[in-house]
Parts: structure tokens; sequence; C-alpha cells
């Protein structure tokens, strides 16, 4: 049985009529191909009617899709060659952070990205796309290597957060964290980070200083997770809904804010629905930075990458009271 998010369920209804009249068409041979056509145009509709008027928490499910596309998806997708690396040379290996080189369309590229696994032994693989501080450390030692070589870095993000787990925090969860955010930086070849499902807290952040930061249209980018801010403010996570209305975590609100850079289109629905033109509009958007941002020098990359963090957000001036 496919997956069906509640908000959904009509659309399903509609598309299981579908399947029905098209197994009754081939069984009995009579023409019914009116019937189906207007029933199709009633799902696009009914599609777009919906997506266009996502709340934040359906925004948040939707980004949590069990068939939504993940990291080593859109690697094998629009990467030739791709060789990962492993290990961080300090603890061990993360296999929730994926770290390699490859080639899209013959530019080399260098990508690090945070895979959740989707069936139940690949999510345990992964950690659920939680990764600890060694995962951390292999994705600086991979924009390291290719700062040395001087080839572009792509970053996806797709996390829930850091993995909070005892042992992450005693190796040093957090300082691994803030240690990319300051080497990122100074990482001398472009950067481009794409958050391509959940971009959750630090556990995404550590991976997405870059020149130019995307959101796909059904993807998330916050402070915290929903459950986890209901959790610290009213002790109870069954008021997820009331946090994600709160947390301004779309891309509309993110771009607002000049947190990212643009908003990569999806099909509507989700990129599950139609992966390849998802991921060939995340093509476009990459080849295109990648190229505007290989006319910089060093310096003027640097620089430019400085200033666009330090303008984002609002900020507002108040007087102290006397």
């Amino acid at each position: 049985m496919d997956y069906e998010l509640d908000f959904e369920k009509p659309v399903h209804d509609l598309e299981n009529q579908i399947k029905e009249l098209k197994e009754a068409n081939s069984r009995s041979g009579l023409d019914i191909n009116k019937e189906i056509s207007a029933l199709q145009t009633k799902v696009d509709h009914l599609l777009k009617e919906i997506y266009d008027n996502l709340s934040p928490w359906e925004r948040v499910q939707l980004s949590r899709h069990p068939k939504r596309p993940h990291t080593l998806d859109y690697i094998d997708f629009l990467l030739e060659d791709f060789h990962e690396i492993h290990g961080d040379r300090r603890f061990s290996e993360d296999p929730a952070m994926i770290a390699g080189f490859g080639y899209l369309d013959g530019q080399k590229l260098a990508v690090v990205g945070i895979q959740k696994g989707r069936k139940t032994q690949d999510k345990i693989k992964h950690n659920f796309g939680m990764a600890r501080p060694e995962g951390y450390r292999k994705a600086m030692r991979l924009m390291k290597l290719a700062e040395q070589f001087d080839i572009p870095v792509l970053c996806l993000v797709d996390t829930p957060g850091a993995y909070p787990g005892i042992g992450a925090e005693e190796r040093g969860q957090a300082q691994a964290i803030a240690e990319n955010l300051q080497e990122m930086f100074d990482i001398k070849v472009p950067m481009v980070a794409i958050v391509i499902g959940e971009g959750g807290s630090g556990g995404a952040l550590g991976i997405a200083i870059a020149d130019r930061v995307h959101m796909l249209e059904y993807s998330v980018y916050s402070v915290i997770s929903p459950e986890s801010c209901a959790s610290i403010l009213w002790s109870d996570p069954k008021r997820a809904e009331q946090a994600a209305n709160s947390l301004k975590l779309d891309p509309n609100k993110a771009k607002e804010l000049k947190i990212i850079d643009s908003i990569i289109k999806e099909p509507t629905g989700g990129a599950h629905r139609d992966f390849e033109n998802t991921a060939l509009n995340m093509k476009k958007r990459i080849q295109k930075d990648f190229k505007e941002l290989g006319k910089f020098s060093c310096e003027d990359l640097m620089e430019a990458r400085f200033e666009k963090y330090r303008k984002m957000g609002n900020t507002t001036t108040t007087e102290a009271n006397s």
C-alpha cells in the first residue's frame, strides 16, 4: 500500500478510482478513456489546490515523506564516476554523511550530503539521517581536499538534526559542527548548498555554509524540529503543529529573511511524484551557480560569502529604558 499523508487522502481516493477504471477498461474492452481523462483532470486541479495552500506542519510532513528522494538518489542521477571517501581520520566512519568526488556533465565536483535511508536496515545504517561528529569531520576532510585540488563543493542537506547520543556528545558533536561553521567560511572554492528535505538545526548548518544556498519547494529549514520545540516550550511534543506555525520554516520565509538565495521548483505533489524533473531543476541551478561563482577571484569569493551571512535576517534597534 502506498504511504498516504492525511491531507493527500482525497487525491489518493481519486487516483485509486482511475486505477480501477483502467483495469476495468483493459478487461471489458469498453472505451471509458473520456471518464478516466476527466478524473485525471480533477486530480491535477485538486493537487494544485492542496499544495498551493499547505500549512507549515503539512510542509514538515511532506519533507519527511518516505518516498521523497534522498541524497544518494540525487548523486546517482546527477553524477558520473562518483567515488566516496570514508572516515574522519580521527575516530571512525559515519554512514549518515556521504562524501565523495564525481563529475556533473564533465565538471569535477566534491559532494557532501546527509543520507536518511529508506528501508529499515538502511535507516539504521544511516542513523536516520542524524550525523555524528565523525561525519562532520569527514565532510570537512572532503572540503579541504576539494580546496587543495580546486574542485567546487556541493552540499545536500536532509536531516532532522545532528545525532544527540551520549557517545556523539562525548566525542565533541558541538565542537565538530562549530569547527565546520568556522572552516567553511574559509574554503577557497565555490560552494553551493541545497536543502532537499529537512534542514534541521545545527545538524543542517554544519554542511550548509555556502556561496549559494537553495531550498527545494517542499523542504523545510529551521533552528529546531517542531517536536523538539514543542517539548521545550510546552513539555508536549504533540503540540508540534502549533510549533511549526511559529518557526518560519518554509522556503518563502527563508527567502524573505535572506537565509536562502532561491527556491528550486518541485512538481505539484512533491519530488517523489516526479523525481527526474526535480533533479533536472536542481542540475540547472547547480550549473548556473558554479558558472557564475567561477568568475569570482578567490578574494572576492571569500568577501561575498562573509557579507552574505552578515546580512542575514532582520534586526531591530530599541532604546534601553532609563
